[in-house]
């Protein structure tokens, strides 16, 4: 798992043997679900998210918090996917501290 974002509690992870479409895991207090980027023309185009197999759910505040989160910084997100599934370069953690 590489973390590639803290939010005031949340964390945001790529798991390293996984493939398109984007996906990024998130947690929070004890909670996981992952989020599926749809991207068209290099654009954000949609985000969905789903249970994590064998986790608890994130509530539903919680995972309207973390779409809204990879919403305002997909770009950094798609970066960083591509700079670690891609290029195979190492990419950092960011905590970011101001709220949405």
């Amino acid at each position: 798992m590489l973390k590639i974002f803290e939010y005031f509690g949340f964390v945001f992870n790529f798991y390293p043997n996984e493939y398109e479409p984007i996906r990024v895991h998130v947690t929070y207090q004890n909670c996981e679900a992952v989020f599926v980027l749809t991207m068209s023309d290099g654009a954000l185009e949609k985000v969905r998210h789903y249970p994590k197999e064998g986790a608890n759910s994130l509530l539903k505040e919680d995972a309207e918090t973390a779409e809204r989160f990879i919403w305002r910084y997909s770009s950094k997100i798609v970066s960083k996917w591509i700079k670690f599934f891609v290029l195979k370069q190492p990419v950092k953690n960011m905590n970011i501290t101001r709220k949405l």
